[in-house]
């Protein structure tokens, strides 16, 4: 890529889960939403973030979302991440948000949410079956792994 930089990009959720289906290493593309976000450099999209309520229901008061999905393309400059998650959480104070959260795996270091200023506040135990009500979700192979939860306020 030619020296540039990086720019928000406002993109629909069709988009960026298309984005997510072709380049996210372990997860599916969402199933819906609240807004997404696309990081653009020299005009090409390099990455998108998903922002939906929270998966738990316990944190679903109407003032917190979840970074449900950040996925960035291999070529995309080092600071992409920390560009949309920083971009997600100024977007959802402006919609009158309090509080964001996302999950990353143990096995990911998080440079680019202690980038952005999120902090660990969690730790989110491995199982091995989704038990809520009503079905729909689709259990992943990741949902057997331990996550941290990171919280930016």
């Amino acid at each position: 890529m030619t020296n540039g930089r990086l720019k928000p990009k406002p993109i629909s959720l069709r988009e960026a889960n298309s984005f997510v289906g072709n380049f996210h290493r372990h997860n599916k593309p969402t199933q819906g939403g609240k807004f997404a976000i696309g990081a653009s450099y020299d005009e090409e999209i390099v990455g998108v973030a998903i922002v939906g309520r929270p998966v738990s229901a316990t944190l679903q008061d109407g003032y917190t979302a979840e970074v449900t999905r950040l996925c960035v393309h291999d070529d995309a400059p080092k600071n992409t991440c920390s560009f949309l998650y920083g971009r997600c959480w100024r977007i959802w104070q402006q919609m009158g948000g309090r509080k964001m959260i996302t999950y990353t795996l143990q096995e990911e270091l998080g440079s680019s949410l202690r980038g952005a200023g999120w902090k660990i506040v969690g730790e989110v135990k491995p199982h091995n079956r989704w038990e809520g009500k009503g079905g729909g979700r689709e259990w992943q192979p990741i949902y057997g792994q331990l996550k941290f939860r990171w919280e930016a306020e």
